[in-house]
């Protein structure tokens, strides 16, 4: 795997192709290897469902399209944002014509207290695969982005598709189709590693190696 596929996988909405299908075993094949993702004593967590029937998808993009209203809803976008936020009203509006949607589901629930630790294991250990899901995706010429705006209906959603929601919990929703052509360079404004990095401490600059 080349440095060109992790700098060059993003967020795709306006690229999705909502005209081609997708093979089913291209997303099986893109699914084997989100399961080589490590997980926390390798208790490999995760489930898939693979929603490609019309109706489903549009009961599915029913419940996205309500979350997704409700997170615009409460937020003050910033100037540099609304780029982006157009492009995610515009999956939102076709969420129904993506090709396949792929839900990722983490067995078991989150802790019934809250608590840093606690989530941190629990959706540690499955967003490994959502991210080689991605890149196998990226790979094979087909896109994604992880998306959760539906997670505000989550047990409705869990009805609609026969998820056992005592049992398994949903953690993303990836919209999964063909690229359109474009421009396949490094995502742009990306912030230096270099202004993010504390050394020894938050903040810190790096003074000098250690011998």
């Amino acid at each position: 795997m080349g440095l060109d596929l992790l700098t060059t996988t993003r967020a795709f909405r306006r690229r999705l192709d909502l005209t081609r299908p997708v093979d089913p075993a291209d997303l099986l094949a893109c699914l084997d290897i989100a399961t080589h993702a490590p997980s926390g004593t390798n208790r490999q967590p995760w489930r898939f469902v693979v929603v490609r029937d019309p109706d489903l998808k549009r009961q599915v993009a029913d419940y996205y399209r309500k979350g997704f209203a409700a997170y615009l809803s409460a937020r003050t976008p910033r100037p540099d944002q609304l780029a982006d936020l157009a492009s995610g009203r515009y999956l939102a509006e076709h969420l129904h014509e993506v090709p396949a949607l792929v839900v990722v589901c983490a067995l078991g629930r989150p802790p019934a207290e809250p608590s840093v630790p606690g989530a941190a294991s629990f959706y540690g250990s499955v967003y490994p695969a959502v991210w080689n899901f991605m890149l196998a995706l990226r790979e094979r010429g087909l896109g994604t982005t992880l998306t959760t705006a539906h997670l505000r209906y989550e047990h409705e959603v869990a009805e609609v598709l026969g998820i056992p929601d005592t049992e398994a919990t949903q953690v993303a929703l990836l919209p999964v189709a063909h690229l359109l052509p474009g421009p396949d360079t490094p995502a742009p404004r990306r912030t230096p590693a270099a202004e993010l990095t504390g050394w020894d401490g938050w903040n810190r600059p790096l003074t000098g190696e250690r011998t």
